[in-house]
């Protein structure tokens, strides 16, 4: 998002009581991908940076470096895509092709799930369980509403996300965008 654009969807957010603190500073950024073993992806990097949202249901990034309880809520939160896999594997008939045969052992289906969740891109949380995967490493990508597989685009990128959790508009300043990027793995398992 270009500034203008960050300052609209920021002042939209505000208009719907999304509580903000001042961004992210470089420094902060750093300790929290190294602490969360995450890596931003630009645009969300970018907002982040220009004012950091902590209403509830928000990601506070910043309280998650001094806090040891949202320390763990915020590994909770980046855990819980693999937690929703994993109970639908045992709770369900949820199998991706490309892992192989399914086994009778429930602990080796999870074991196999575990080894290939490892290489798909990681998602990180932004707001409830709405994610935005990590890689690529591009602005653009889209943002997830990951319930167990129960998997949906919820925004074609970050900016239209906020536009359709938050019911409001974006301005022609924001181009249309006619599908989202493809996503390994998340894009394949979407509803």
């Amino acid at each position: 998002m270009k500034h203008a654009q960050k300052k609209e969807v920021i002042r939209k957010l505000k208009a719907k009581k999304v509580k903000f603190e001042h961004g992210l500073s470089d420094q902060e950024i750093q300790e929290i991908e190294l602490k969360f073993d995450i890596q931003f992806p630009p645009d969300l990097r970018d907002f982040l940076q220009t004012e950091l949202p902590i209403s509830d249901n928000f990601v506070n990034w910043r309280l998650g470096l001094k806090s040891k309880d949202e320390e763990a809520y915020i590994r909770q939160r980046i855990d819980w895509p693999f937690g929703g896999i994993v109970f639908d594997i045992e709770h369900s008939t949820f199998w991706m092709e490309e892992w192989g045969e399914k086994y009778d052992d429930i602990n080796k289906n999870i074991m196999v799930a575990e080894i290939y969740y490892e290489t798909y891109p990681k998602m990180i949380p932004i707001f409830s369980h709405r994610y935005i995967p990590s890689t690529p490493y591009k602005a653009g990508n889209p943002v997830f509403s990951i319930y167990q597989t129960d998997i949906i685009y919820y925004g074609y990128d970050l900016a239209h996300y906020f536009a359709h959790e938050f019911r409001f508009e974006l301005s022609d300043k924001f181009p249309t965008i006619d599908e989202p990027s493809y996503i390994d793995f998340w894009g394949d398992i979407q509803s």
